[in-house]
């Protein structure tokens, strides 16, 4: 038998600390919050993603009173990233998300199972690591890749 550690670097920075670049994602993100529809949980979450040709992609969360019809900001950007810029690659993506009083959360929320399988798949398309910013209003986490979030991630089969 062997034992496996299995170790996330995350690094908790302030906003100031981020990169213009990082900001900008992280802006991106906190804006898609306000277009969020969730009418159910009143949790508003936003992503954005930033693609390898320097497009930003956003997406907010969609609830649907047919629970779990709805989906998530992470899939919401993903998937439309891919649809308009199938040729593009994801380099990085920025979640941020809004309480039920309508404030933005004070720490990072985390992708869930679903989000993070699918983010899987597109930094396995990209054949790198894809950055990953989770902003809270007093912390910002950043971590190097989609595997730190999803360390033994189903992948296809080769």
């Amino acid at each position: 038998m062997k034992e496996l550690n299995i170790i996330t670097p995350v690094l908790s920075v302030g906003y100031d600390e981020l990169s213009e670049s990082d900001r900008r994602l992280v802006d991106a993100a906190r804006g898609m919050t306000r277009k969020s529809y969730a009418p159910y949980s009143l949790f508003s979450v936003g992503a954005a993603v930033l693609l390898d040709n320097g497009e930003i992609v956003t997406g907010s969360n969609q609830e649907n009173a047919a629970y779990p019809s709805g989906i998530c900001a992470e899939r919401t950007a993903a998937f439309y990233a891919n649809a308009n810029y199938p040729d593009a690659r994801f380099t990085a993506i920025a979640i941020a998300a809004r309480d039920t009083s309508g404030e933005e959360v004070a720490e990072p929320i985390s992708p869930c199972g679903a989000c993070r399988q699918v983010l899987a798949e597109y930094e396995q398309l990209a054949s790198r690591d894809v950055k990953v910013i989770l902003a809270g209003r007093g912390n910002i986490y950043v971590l190097p890749s989609v595997k730190s979030l999803l360390p033994l991630a189903f992948t296809s089969f080769e």
